[in-house]
């Protein structure tokens, strides 16, 4: 299944690029104790850092709201989920385990400071595009509520979007019953591609270590 970045947002971001995991074969659950309290404690970590300056301060956090802000989105009323983390963390609102996949989903994109979203790959339809969203687009998020896509970078396929770096929708989720996913990376744009590479590989194998199965990458950019 192949994901093509639309025209559109190379036109605004020129060195805008994500990475591309597909899994197959793997074995979603709960999460092994090592997860669990490694997200907590690096939670605890962050808490701390943060204590004297802001999210916003954070290079990730901070390349990311360019981001939104390029494709004309307010980073202020629109957060990314990175930052959104980030700011759970910082009131010690830190996240429960929800399930292996979810949980090293969120842990990276701790990590790196940048939005990441995980899909059900069988639950897909057709091509998949990353694009804008239009006006009047909308889904149901994992937040609950139904969001508005309008200008914000979304991806899509043949039923319409399922993902966004601001929040992820319900259609598309990863249960304990999902067998094949693809991960999508939203890389900050100032990388080039070996950390590009880098990165998503240490994702890919550390996913792929704790769910079985068998994983590729591709970066995709403009």
């Amino acid at each position: 299944m192949e994901i093509r970045v639309s025209s559109e947002i190379c036109g605004l971001i020129p060195d805008f690029k994500i990475g591309v995991i597909r899994y197959q074969n793997i074995e979603v659950g709960e999460s092994p104790q090592m997860v669990k309290g490694r997200l907590q404690l690096f939670q605890e970590s962050i808490y701390f850092d943060l204590e004297d300056k802001n999210v916003t301060d954070l290079d990730g956090i901070k390349e990311w709201r360019q981001v939104f802000k390029a494709v004309g989105k307010d980073p202020n009323r629109y957060r990314h989920s990175a930052e959104a983390l980030y700011r759970r963390v910082k009131k010690q609102n830190y996240l429960q385990p929800v399930n292996s996949a979810t949980d090293i989903n969120n842990f990276f994109s701790l990590q790196y400071q940048i939005p990441l979203g995980i899909y059900d790959m069988d639950k897909l339809n057709g091509s998949v595009t990353m694009r804008l969203g239009d006006d009047g687009e909308e889904y149901v998020g994992l937040n609950g509520r139904s969001n508005s896509l309008n200008r914000l970078i979304v991806t899509s396929d043949d039923t319409g979007s399922f993902g966004s770096p601001f929040v992820d929708s319900e259609r598309t989720s990863v249960t304990e019953k999902t067998k094949n996913a693809i991960h999508i990376v939203y890389l900050r744009p100032s990388f080039n591609i070996d950390e590009a590479n880098e990165m998503v590989t240490s994702l890919m194998n550390m996913f792929i270590q704790i769910h079985g199965g068998q994983g590729n990458i591709e970066i995709k950019g403009c």
